[in-house]
């Protein structure tokens, strides 16, 4: 994390840090204003001139034009090796840029890395059922293991199954938390937190010092969807949170994904309905791979700019991608391949391997091998 900031970061995150001001509210100046300092610059005639600024919110607009909070904030992240992402930054997720009231300043502990592209979420209820506890750790766990990363909230039920299967499998995930990141909710969340911030981060909106109150949580849920290719709903009833998810997942055209539970209990209730409503039916994890929008994005990760066919190509490594290039879309012998590899054959055959569970390649009849496009 630099030790300084920009003028318009700067202004940024004073915007973030002013009270009044919600994630609607600071789309609305920064469009009527074009940048952010301009809003600080506003004389109060102008600032009243917009829809939702009153006495109150325009004064404490005026009142704050030194930054000086923003600066203290700013400090108070960097001694906890908490970084702050700004939209005109390359580092800012490119996914929430396309959505309605993007954050104007992005908490991040650790750090998003550019496999986090290819995110699903996987959310439920809190309060939740050893069935829907169970899915949600296995679904999490072979998204994983397809390199795809795991997007949940940290919270208590379906969530926390959902990171925990996501780190067992040894894969990435992203908490995305309502409040700031000065504390962990629930406390009793953390260790997991820990677990997360090593194989993937914490992500906010909310100051470092915000709580975590009722109403930050539906705010936070644009953020979950927004970082996803798609939205998973284990469990959820008519009244869950976890819906608010569902809903901003259809505004941002994002796909939306439910499982089923049994009829007769009201864990289910509210997946149903998204069933009924057109969601995509989730038997198996093949029905939410199946459904992602095909990535022909560059690898950056790697260094090069490769097309790939399918997105779960985006999270290989290295030498991954070294072996999948030598395989073509018709079949191949497998002794072809361990030819050009140029390295010891066990590697090449275990490596292989961890691209026929990645769902990447396929092993045909006569020792022949061929990679998969979809």
């Amino acid at each position: 994390m630099t030790s300084e900031l920009d003028s318009e970061s700067l202004a940024l995150l004073q915007l973030n840090l002013t009270p009044g001001i919600g994630p609607r509210l600071q789309s609305v100046l920064l469009e009527r204003f074009g940048n952010a300092g301009e809003i600080f610059s506003a004389s109060t005639t102008e600032l009243l001139a917009v829809d939702g600024i009153g006495p109150k919110v325009s004064a404490a607009l005026r009142e704050r034009g030194d930054f000086s909070e923003a600066r203290q904030e700013w400090e108070n992240c960097r001694q906890r090796n908490i970084a702050i992402l700004f939209p005109h930054q390359a580092e800012y997720p490119r996914a929430l840029l396309e959505i309605p009231d993007p954050p104007p300043a992005l908490y991040v502990q650790s750090q998003l890395v550019p496999g986090d592209e290819l995110a699903v979420a996987i959310v439920g209820s809190r309060q939740c059922s050893h069935y829907g506890r169970t899915v949600a750790h296995q679904l999490a766990g072979q998204l994983a293991r397809a390199g795809i990363t795991v997007v949940s909230g940290l919270a208590r039920g379906i969530d926390a199954a959902a990171h925990q299967g996501a780190l067992e499998a040894g894969g990435r995930t992203l908490a995305v938390c309502a409040q700031g990141l000065s504390q962990i909710y629930p406390p009793e969340h953390d260790r997991l937190a820990e677990e997360v911030i090593g194989c993937g981060a914490l992500v906010t909106e909310s100051p470092l010092g915000r709580t975590a109150l009722r109403g930050l949580f539906p705010q936070r849920n644009r953020i979950i969807a927004g970082l996803s290719l798609g939205v998973i709903i284990v469990e959820a009833t008519r009244k869950s949170g976890a819906l608010h998810t569902a809903r901003h997942a259809v505004e941002q055209g994002r796909e939306v994904f439910a499982v089923p539970g049994r009829i007769d209990t009201f864990f289910s209730t509210g997946c149903h309905d998204l069933i009924r409503d057109g969601a995509t039916l989730v038997r198996s994890i093949e029905d939410v791979l199946e459904a992602l929008p095909p990535a022909i994005r560059p690898v950056v990760a790697t260094g090069t700019q490769r097309p790939v066919a399918t997105p779960r190509e985006l999270n290989l490594n290295e030498f991954e991608r070294k072996i999948l290039d030598l395989i073509d879309f018709r079949a191949v012998p497998v002794d072809s391949i361990l030819a050009q590899a140029d390295c010891e054959v066990s590697r090449v055959l275990s490596t292989l391997t961890v691209l026929e569970m990645k769902r990447l390649v396929r092993r045909l009849p006569g020792g022949n091998i061929e990679r998969i496009t979809g």
